[in-house]
């Protein structure tokens, strides 16, 4: 299908997707989608882009939605993984039913208060739309503002049995600047919460194809706090993990970081504590939470374009979806560069109907993972 000609028309969702660089990107959009009254408008825009000026078009083409925008790592459209698009997923109001709870200063917000609020939401919510039966959250958080394990350990027991999925905005490759924007509003160091009710099936899921080695490390040095390793087994962090992966401590970049990534055993489950990338003093940053006495596993990876079809089939193993949301992990797209599978895994997301973004960090649950895909499949009969 050509980007920005046809009208794209599905049973469950309404999809749009423009190049960022076409004149009057929000036209090619509201043609795409088409006149249906939406619950929530959620949009996924390249740092390629002009953020706020696409922000702005949204809300002028659509004044009365309820409109969440973040920018991406990268986009997941049409044809898998893509570079300078603008995805936009419609919940048509029919079907959907959306709630939003909005953290403007992640740095200072009281806990209690933000949990009695989305679980009175959720309860409201709820019995509003007793006609749709299926519930879910979508979180977009500022993916700079190293708070998303605090917020998902707040917001996941006040949805109770909701779940939640989330993406951390990215800003390609650069981390310098990443934004959300709800109705409008453009924010950092911020995060949108969605509460959804269904009337359409979801199943919300989570998958990597790392495995387990029998390398270890323990962290003696780290500052928690910007998500800083100091010192692995009692030497200096990036040299240490160098050393133990094999690989020239003078060449650790994001290539190596995905094909060597470390994973914690949180739960009786392995997590991914994915590095960003080394300071100016040797140190290694970190994606997500990190702290003194953890014990990192080097792991492996699985074929990831065997893994995927694997799981696409699970998804569809009583019924295929409509469509699926993905917020995918950027360091899943590094590693797709390097191992050149790119193209077969663009095929498998396409095949489908998987729409998304590029992400810095996902949340399932209570935690903020790395290294995943995370979404929600969407089905118009029993998954």
């Amino acid at each position: 299908m050509a980007v920005g000609s046809d009208i794209v028309r599905a049973d469950v969702l309404r999809t749009a997707q423009v190049c960022c660089n076409v004149q009057d990107p929000i036209s090619k959009i509201a043609d795409q989608i088409g006149q249906t009254p939406m619950a929530l408008l959620s949009v996924y825009i390249t740092a390629q882009a002009d953020f706020r000026a696409i922000v702005d078009a949204l809300m002028k083409r659509y004044p009365d939605t309820q409109i969440v925008a973040c920018t991406t790592a990268g986009e997941i459209g049409q044809k898998g993984y893509e570079e300078g698009q603008i995805i936009a997923i419609g919940f048509p109001a029919e079907t959907f039913a959306s709630s939003a709870v909005i953290v403007e200063n992640l740095a200072d917000f009281d806990a209690q208060a933000l949990s009695d609020r989305i679980a009175q939401q959720r309860v409201s919510l709820q019995e509003k739309h007793e006609d749709k039966s299926y519930g879910f959250a979508l979180l977009t958080i500022d993916g700079l503002s190293l708070r998303e394990d605090v917020l998902t350990a707040t917001i996941s027991p006040a949805l109770r049995d909701t779940p939640l999925l989330g993406a951390s905005a990215g800003d390609g490759t650069r981390f310098s600047e990443t934004l959300i924007a709800y109705n409008g509003k453009v924010m950092k160091n911020a995060a949108v919460l969605n509460i959804l009710r269904s009337s359409a099936e979801i199943k919300v899921f989570t998958l990597d194809h790392l495995v387990p080695t029998d390398q270890k490390m323990v962290v003696t040095e780290a500052d928690p706090e910007r998500r800083i390793v100091k010192s692995i087994n009692a030497e200096p962090a990036a040299r240490e993990y160098a050393r133990i992966v094999g690989k020239d401590p003078e060449q650790l970049d994001r290539f190596t970081f995905a094909s060597h990534p470390v994973v914690v055993r949180l739960g009786g489950k392995h997590h991914v504590r994915a590095i960003q990338q080394v300071n100016d003093a040797g140190e290694l940053v970190f994606f997500s939470a990190i702290d003194e006495g953890m014990v990192l596993t080097v792991a492996t990876a699985d074929n990831m374009v065997d893994h995927l079809n694997a799981k696409m089939a699970e998804l569809s193993s009583k019924s295929k979806p409509d469509h699926i949301i993905s917020f995918d992990c950027i360091l899943r797209r590094i590693e797709a560069e390097q191992t050149q599978l790119t193209r077969q895994l663009s095929e498998i997301m396409a095949e489908n109907k998987v729409l998304g973004l590029s992400t810095y960090g996902e949340q399932i649950g209570p935690l903020h993972v790395n290294h995943t895909m995370t979404g929600v499949a969407f089905y118009r009969n029993a998954p």
